[in-house]
């Protein structure tokens, strides 16, 4: 683009040269990142106003809001649990009703996480161009929502095990010789606790997923058109309708390349089973979780710098 040029009024051959400020995409690069994560770790309260914000305006800090995010959840396992027992011949129990309402309740975390976090940086985009800040505080401010919109359903999860624990049937199989044995029963162990750290993975792996979205937003926006399709395919891949170590071992070949399959399956039998999970079901978490933190994250500080052109 040439600079403009304009000719006084007295008829000067005099030319002003007036400056003109093209503004181009920036090249990917990274900035310096020990001060880069120092801004960010000073900027951290926008991130939880701004997710606070973002909660009271979907009405979640009120009485029917936090009501509606318990109940969804529940309601939505309820409708996979009899399609799935109707498949499997009605033998699924009450182990495999907790199985589903946590791996369902995990899955809509990281659902959600993709689907806020790909909208972040466009819906913030008069942010962007306004204010100078880290922005990958905006994937993250919609990663602590998700969060938060998570855990009222552990509330139901906790309630459906203490029925199933101490209150709901318990039927008995008294076919063999000697005493009965319980079958599809759900019980507390210390096993559950590993949940924590399970969960963390899950967490982090978010957390990278967020960041990931929200640079692929920026570029093509039809990205939260495609995801709900994306996720309810992932859905059906993943070991929430099923447990992990039912697949034919042909098909956990393919699992391989799911990194859901290691995340929710850890998760789903240290909470739901309270069964330890082989140490490469957690190493395999481990990667997958550190991967999507690692890609996620600095894809998008090596090209924040141009979003503000691309908005």
């Amino acid at each position: 683009m040439s600079p403009k040029t304009s000719e006084p009024i007295g008829g000067s051959a005099d030319i002003e040269e007036r400056p003109v400020q093209v503004f181009v995409p920036h090249r990917a690069g990274l900035p310096k990142l020990s001060t880069y994560f120092a801004t960010l770790w000073r900027r951290r309260h926008f991130a939880v106003e701004l997710s606070r914000a973002s909660m009271r305006a979907a009405h979640t800090n009120t009485f029917f809001g936090q009501f509606w995010l318990v109940i969804s959840p529940a309601l939505n396992a309820a409708v996979y649990f009899l399609l799935v027992t109707i498949i499997r011949g009605g033998h699924s129990g009450p182990d495999f009703f907790i199985h589903l309402l946590a791996g369902l309740f995990a899955f809509n975390f990281i659902s959600a996480t993709m689907s806020a976090g790909a909208e972040s940086v466009v819906r913030g985009g008069s942010l962007v161009l306004n204010t100078a800040f880290p922005l990958l505080l905006l994937p993250w401010s919609a990663l602590r929502t998700a969060f938060f919109r998570f855990l009222p359903s552990l509330i139901i999860l906790l309630a459906f095990f203490v029925y199933f624990d101490f209150v709901g049937p318990h039927p008995m199989d008294c076919s063999g010789a000697g005493d009965c044995i319980p079958l599809n029963t759900v019980h507390f162990s210390p096993v559950q606790l590993m949940a924590i750290p399970a969960f963390a993975l899950i967490f982090v792996f978010a957390a990278g997923l967020a960041g990931l979205m929200a640079t692929v937003q920026v570029y093509f926006r039809d990205t939260t058109q495609f995801l709900p399709y994306a996720t309810r395919i992932w859905l059906y891949l993943s070991p929430v309708l099923y447990y992990a170590d039912q697949l034919k071992p042909w098909m956990l070949k393919l699992e391989l390349f799911n990194p859901l399959y290691p995340l929710l399956g850890i998760w789903t039998d240290t909470l739901a089973r309270g069964v330890m999970p082989a140490p490469s079901a957690w190493l395999g978490a481990a990667a997958w979780a550190l991967g999507s933190l690692l890609v996620g994250t600095f894809y998008f500080i090596s090209r924040e710098r141009e979003f503000a052109v691309r908005i």
